[in-house]
């Protein structure tokens, strides 16, 4: 989904075995403007457990906040080689509710 004439940045979303990250991408300048995941320090006091749908929530809607602060409304979804369900539907449908379209 890599491609240089749009202007769109990219929020990638990337699961460790633990973890759950989100980054946000600009493909022309191959730099990540910003990022969240259960290893932030903002969420890392918020989640009880370690990855799942709850958690991937809180990091959906940390950087849903975290794009509209920066004025970003439009964004790209990559999903990555994962499938769009669970964790990741709930990383996207949270980023939704914060206003940001894909």
């Amino acid at each position: 989904m890599k491609s240089n004439n749009t202007k769109k940045l990219r929020l990638y979303i990337f699961k460790s075995n633990k973890h759950i990250y989100a980054n946000l991408i600009d493909d022309n300048t191959q730099k990540v403007i910003t990022s969240s995941s259960t290893i932030s320090k903002e969420i890392k006091n918020k989640i009880k457990y370690g990855k799942n749908c709850a958690t991937a929530q809180i990091v959906g809607q940390h950087i849903g906040v975290k794009l509209k602060k920066l004025g970003i409304k439009e964004i790209i979804f990559d999903r990555g080689h994962n499938l769009y369900h669970g964790q990741v539907k709930a990383v996207a449908d949270a980023t939704r509710k914060e206003g940001i379209i894909f």
